[in-house]
């Protein structure tokens, strides 16, 4: 509808080499609290290690599944945490992400809790951004040159072709329009 959409994971793919200022995250947290993740979106490195920890009274899932995979597929990963005790730490469980791109995103679910959503984008660029609330990514030090840039979203419908871009030396903006149906989260 033409309105920002927060919690899109934006990537651009330099055709130059380079290094940006700030790598991406090789360690997250996800927090289930409240029967939610919290980030409902987490963007890391290929090989980060994401600790999903339980801070509910009551037991959860962590289930990790491909995107476009039906639930209970097989290719995904799950692991039960118990919920948090009065006066005892939460239960945790780490996992690496070692498959990058939108086929090595990660959608999070709970088995106990099916309207619990999420997901962790593990990216193939070292330019890779989370939009915020506004849906505004900020993207420093890209090679000047060719580049192409791709969103994705955890609710997008379609994928869309990648946006071929020329990066100059000063500021620039790039609109993307995306098809997405987006949970609301309580």
């Amino acid at each position: 509808d033409g309105k920002p959409t927060p919690d899109a994971v934006v990537i651009v793919l330099p055709a130059a080499k380079g290094a940006p200022r700030n790598p991406l995250a090789m360690t997250a947290v996800v927090n289930q609290e409240k029967q939610q993740f919290s980030p409902a979106v987490t963007v890391v490195g290929v090989g980060a290690k994401v600790r999903f920890t339980n801070s509910d009274p009551w037991n959860h899932h962590v289930r990790l599944g491909t995107p476009g995979a039906p639930v209970g597929a097989s290719d995904g990963q799950s692991v039960m945490l118990e919920g948090k005790q009065d006066g005892k730490p939460a239960s945790s469980a780490v996992f690496t992400m070692d498959k990058p791109g939108a086929v090595g995103a990660a959608l999070l679910g709970c088995f106990i809790h099916s309207r619990m959503s999420g997901a962790v984008y593990v990216a193939e660029s070292p330019w890779t951004v989370k939009t915020n609330s506004q849906g505004i990514a900020l993207l420093e030090d890209v090679p000047e040159g060719a580049a192409s840039i791709k969103v994705w979203h955890q609710a997008q419908l379609v994928e869309k072709a990648p946006l071929q871009v020329n990066v100059q030396s000063a500021p620039a903006k790039a609109t993307f329009q995306l098809d997405v149906a987006p949970r609301r989260r309580s």
